[in-house]
């Protein structure tokens, strides 16, 4: 592994005109390097997307001030496809790293950065929102300073449905990892070898013995990191569980066993404990049974530096929608306005009827599996596959279908749409499901409480704010996914549905700014329209009346 990863590291900086004369080739005996090379940069973006998530979300959940401009940010940033992001940040990165590879192996970082750091944040943000009553008693008991609190009790109680979402992530970054690697953005194309430009070239030869070799390695790399990467953390962080009683069934993995037995292990994590050491020396010993304190979160008694932050971006996203505005006035007419927000309000009906229905599918299957621990650890990896299957595969299929039965790609596309979301949905149900308390389920089962009493008693109140963020998560994924799923190609065939997706691919692909930004303007207008009016109330109600206390 740490050969493969210094071979990858080296690829990156070569000139950026060896792409040009070594192009993407199906060969199969190239097909190991490229799955390497998309596999680097999956947990490049996953460690970028970890950070973000533990700065963003721990300053929205600790402060109101930077929750009002966090918040607002995710949920626009969420809306802004991964095409649309490409669209300035290919060039800027080029021109940071002229003439070199490294800063097109940064633009596609970045794309699958965009794909996977938003909902790691809500995560994160939904569980620091939501840590138990008696969890806050035993802070305040031992005087645990705000930075202990945090690292003792916040994050670790935060940590399983964290790590759900991580693999959610990574399964999102395979989603568009053709959109990030095959760059095409106006008169700029860049193939980058891995399986992404992999697939966009064979789907281009409609060379279906390559998409089958493609889907292998994925299954193949996704099998691997499984075992060896997310299995371990999620047999770690059960220790994390709220709980009374001990799970019966608790999960396991042959890795994390071994790196418990090994000698070697003490040595690798003393860095990591000569930093909690440093920080326990910085903080303040802790008191027993101090008195309650309260830390006042009045507008004086906040950091000058937070509210300067604040209020410079606030003028800075203030002077950029005046830019863009004046912009899209003095090049696009009111027209195009309307072009834009008719297609919005199509792929605004898509969203919710494919949201409603993969609800209904996956909120009883993911309570059943997350219930079931041994059964959590059968489907993980199948799941994770699943999740990580990119609608590029499926364009032969719909194509030909299409085409041959003359079906309405208006209707017919649509699915693709809601493929690589509706997995946010079931890892967030298992996630919650797990997360349950056994003692809660154990009281359920001694009273005989079965049927829609249980449900109604137990579970829905139980993985509801779980469930919130996987929808909301859906619902802005689905918008992102329209951008692949709107607009399909099957070699010289080429099939549109018409909506927002679509708009916006098109207007990529001629190179059209102001209405790529136009079309952007209107899908951050439509997510954050649904996320204020509908799944903001539906947070603060699973913060006030659903929290385990």
């Amino acid at each position: 592994m740490a050969v493969g990863t210094v071979s990858g590291v080296r690829d990156a900086v070569e000139p950026l005109s060896r792409l040009r004369v070594e192009p993407i080739t199906l060969d199969a005996a190239a097909l190991p390097r490229y799955a390497l090379l998309t596999t680097l940069r999956l947990f490049a973006a996953l460690a970028a997307s970890f950070v973000f998530t533990l700065v963003a979300a721990t300053a929205a959940a600790k402060s109101r001030r930077a929750e009002l401009v966090i918040i607002p940010a995710l949920d626009i940033l969420q809306s802004v496809p991964v095409l649309g992001f490409m669209t300035f940040t290919v060039t800027a990165f080029m021109g940071l790293f002229p003439g070199s590879r490294v800063g097109v192996e940064c633009a596609a970082i970045f794309a699958i950065f965009t794909s996977q750091a938003w909902n790691m944040a809500f995560s994160l943000y939904q569980s620091l929102r939501q840590v138990p009553g008696d969890l806050e008693e035993v802070a305040r008991g031992f005087g645990l300073s705000p930075l202990r609190k945090l690292l003792r009790i916040e994050w670790p109680f935060a940590a399983p449905g964290l790590v759900w979402n991580a693999m959610m992530s990574m399964s999102g970054g395979w989603f568009f990892v053709v959109a990030s690697e095959a760059i095409s953005v106006g008169h700029t194309q860049v193939m980058l070898p891995g399986i992404g430009s992999w697939l966009a070239v064979a789907i281009d030869r409609r060379d279906l013995g390559a998409v089958a070799l493609a889907v292998a390695a994925m299954a193949i790399v996704i099998l691997l990191y499984d075992q060896l990467v997310f299995r371990p953390v999620i047999a770690w962080a059960d220790r994390f569980r709220v709980e009374q009683t001990a799970s019966g069934d608790p999960p396991r993995s042959w890795v994390f066993d071994l790196f418990r037995r090994a000698r070697l292990l003490p040595a690798l994590t003393a860095p990591f404990r000569g930093v909690a050491a440093l920080v326990a020396l910085a903080e303040p010993a802790p008191r027993l049974m101090v008195q309650h304190r309260r830390f006042t979160t009045s507008a004086a008694a906040r950091p000058l530096g937070l509210r300067l932050w604040t209020g410079l971006v606030l003028i800075a996203a203030s002077a950029a929608a005046v830019y863009a505005v004046r912009f899209l006035g003095t090049t696009l007419t009111p027209a195009d306005a309307w072009t834009a927000f008719g297609s919005g309000l199509l792929t605004l009906l898509r969203v919710v009827v494919l949201i409603a229905i993969a609800s209904l599918i996956w909120v009883p299957v993911g309570v059943w599996i997350g219930l079931r621990p041994r059964w959590t650890a059968r489907v993980q990896p199948i799941a994770q596959f699943l999740a990580a299957f990119p609608a590029n595969v499926l364009f032969p299929i719909a194509v030909v279908a299409i085409v041959r039965w003359h079906a309405d790609p208006d209707v017919w596309l649509s699915p693709l749409m809601v493929l690589g979301t509706q997995w946010y949905i079931l890892f967030n149900v298992i996630a919650g499901a797990s997360a349950i308390p056994n003692d809660l389920l154990e009281a359920h089962r001694m009273f005989g409480v079965r049927g829609l009493l249980w449900w109604r008693r137990l579970i829905l109140p139980g993985i509801f704010p779980y469930y919130i963020t996987g929808a909301l998560t859906a619902s802005g994924g689905s918008w992102n996914a329209s951008i692949v799923a709107e607009a399909v190609s099957w070699g010289d065939t080429h099939l549109r549905a018409r909506g927002l997706g679509s708009y916006i691919a098109d207007a990529t692909a001629a190179g059209d700014g102001a209405r790529v930004l136009l079309g952007i303007m209107v899908m951050s207008v439509f997510v954050i329209a649904i996320n204020r009016l509908l799944f903001r109330p539906l947070y603060r109600i699973a913060e006030r009346r659903l929290r385990l206390s």
